[in-house]
């Protein structure tokens, strides 16, 4: 390749950049004004749900200006999307393959930069239309509330005495729902302590049959009770009647 060539070639790709720091320059100046926008629409949005009383003319002028600016951005985008494309081609070409490692390097920066563009571009957009669609719905739900109050006050009252009847049978339905959880876990209480008790039992049970000799005893000692207890109520039965007898003598 001559020298003339290799200047020429040389001034092509300085032009390409100069193209791509030009747009890119340009796109960020234009994404912080389209963020910009995008906020001042959703403070609009936010200051109230009385959708009556904004401003129609300065609504329909966002709108105008969102549009306008959102193709604004798509086209610079485009634009840049294409500078990089010739770059791309023009590392490929055979005066270039000499630089072709630097050039591969300044290439590769300018596509992460318009990567990262189109993506902070979409986010965005994505977020505002998001929220856009968000706030009208309850704007329009808010609208039809005022419209319900404003055409019908007694139904009104009736509509908030049966939320406060609604409200209070929630109260009752929440404190049975307590008192029904107490009760369960009280019965399972009395259950586990009922089943502790037969487990006792048992093992008295077993512990009585494994050794005769404490059976015995037990035996004993229930029979001497039953004696004594005999015992002490013919004495109190023989000193009630003679009690009676001396009384009516």
């Amino acid at each position: 390749m001559s020298t003339t060539d290799m200047a020429t070639s040389g001034n092509y790709w300085e032009d390409l950049r100069k193209q791509a720091r030009q747009l890119e320059n340009e796109l960020d100046l234009k994404l912080v004004s389209f963020s910009k926008l995008c906020t001042s629409y959703r403070s609009n949005y936010s200051s109230g749900h009385d959708q009556q009383a904004r401003d129609s003319r300065s609504e329909s002028f966002q709108d105008n200006m969102l549009v306008a600016m959102t193709s604004e951005v798509e086209q610079l985008l485009n634009k840049l999307s294409a500078v990089n494309d010739k770059m791309a081609e023009y590392t490929n070409s055979p005066g270039a393959l000499s630089h072709n490692a630097a050039l591969m390097h300044t290439l590769q920066r300018h596509r992460d930069i318009l990567q990262d563009y189109t993506h902070e571009f979409h986010k965005t957009k994505s977020n505002f239309l998001s929220l856009r669609e968000r706030e009208d719905l309850l704007g329009s739900v808010h609208r039809d509330i005022e419209s319900y109050k404003s055409n019908s006050g007694v139904n009104n009252r009736r509509t908030e005495l049966f939320l406060k009847e609604h409200e209070h049978l929630r109260n009752s339905n929440s404190l049975i729902d307590n008192a029904i959880s107490i009760a369960m876990a009280t019965k399972e209480n009395i259950t586990f302590q009922r089943g502790m008790l037969k487990s006792i039992q048992t093992r008295v049970t077993t512990l009585a049959n494994r050794f005769p000799a404490i059976n015995s005893l037990i035996q004993k000692i229930n029979l001497r009770k039953r004696r004594d207890s005999l015992i002490l109520g013919g004495v109190i039965g023989i000193c009630t009647i003679l009690l009676l007898l001396y009384t009516f003598h």
